[in-house]
């Protein structure tokens, strides 16, 4: 049974940082990629960024393009989100997310760690 469990969230000034972490188990060896997303009150979930499990260069929506950065310990099956600069309408609940089939949808989602920043 895959897991994905997410952790970090919490209450951060404009300007700040935090430091997400997003924990797999059950088979992480069979992961094709990692996804984080957010959903802002109000607003429809967005994609953040992603990474391919087994390797190569992460990738980022343009918000967040230059202050996000996603980084993975597979030797912990931990998925990273280092999120720097942050500002009010980065305020959300951000979730990650395991696809193993590569076939397009994302297949397992943890259940989002919030994220406020106040102004």
């Amino acid at each position: 049974q895959v897991h994905v469990v997410e952790s970090g969230g919490g209450l951060v000034q404009a300007g700040g940082s935090l430091r997400l972490s997003c924990a797999a188990s059950g088979g992480t060896i069979n992961f094709y990629r990692m996804g984080w997303f957010r959903q802002a009150p109000g607003k429809e979930r967005e994609f953040v960024g992603g990474v391919r499990w087994s390797g190569g260069s992460a990738y980022y929506d343009e918000s967040v393009k230059g202050r996000f950065t996603i980084s993975r310990d597979n030797a912990k099956d931990v998925v990273y989100l280092q999120m720097n600069s942050l500002n009010p309408e980065d305020t959300a609940v951000y979730y990650c997310a395991a696809d193993v089939k590569a076939d397009g949808p994302y297949d397992f989602w943890g259940q989002g760690t919030r994220v406020t920043v106040s102004s």
